[in-house]
């Protein structure tokens, strides 16, 4: 039987209702610094084989929004020729949409006992706990990785180093419209009980 002690029909109703938000449905406020450590501490707080911490965060200030976007559009037109207006727009605001945007680097490296792939699941877990977090914390979230997560030169620009990567870029801020649920998956179709091969 479950402690009762330690039980919170809170905390599961928030769960079951915790969703992502659009980034460009979002506005200011975002979580100021002292709400941004303490969402971060929270993030931390993941299964860590070896106590690797195989992660690290990057925080964007707000007022170099736009010196991002504009390397962006240019670093997306040298890969793929120029750009219309909607897309420039698309590239030179992606970090205007919120008030507050946190990259979290995968730092994971070959380890005598730890394989990669946990250390990589690590920093997934690292992005969950902190979409759950900002969203306890009052906020929306959405954890987002485009395009710019998997092209090298911009994942330096962004704060990567070398032999790291993006595991995401979580988006911050005040909701300015109701959630829209989402289709969820149908767990009947995910779930099987393991029966010993012939």
């Amino acid at each position: 039987m479950p402690n009762q002690d330690t039980m919170s029909p809170e905390t599961l109703s928030f769960l079951r209702q915790r969703r992502s938000h659009p980034s460009v449905t979002m506005s200011s406020p975002g979580p100021d610094d002292d709400q941004i450590r303490d969402i971060l501490t929270i993030a931390a707080r993941v299964p860590d084989h070896g106590k690797l911490s195989p992660w690290r965060f990057v925080l964007y200030p707000s007022e170099q929004s736009e010196t991002i976007g504009a390397w962006l559009a240019a670093r997306c037109e040298s890969l793929n020729g120029p750009l219309d207006y909607e897309q420039r727009q698309k590239e030179l605001t992606r970090f205007q949409r919120a008030p507050r945007v946190i990259g979290v680097v995968s730092t994971a490296a070959e380890h005598p006992k730890i394989p990669i792939w946990e250390q990589q699941l690590s920093a997934g877990a690292v992005c969950m706990n902190l979409v759950t977090a900002a969203a306890a914390s009052g906020y929306v979230s959405q954890w987002l990785t485009e395009w710019f997560a998997f092209d090298e030169e911009a994942s330096r620009y962004l704060g990567a180093g070398e032999n790291e990567r993006f595991a995401g870029f979580v988006h911050i801020g005040t909701a300015t419209q109701p959630p829209v649920e989402r289709q969820r998956p149908d767990l009947a179709q995910l779930i099987s009980n393991w029966t010993q091969a012939d």
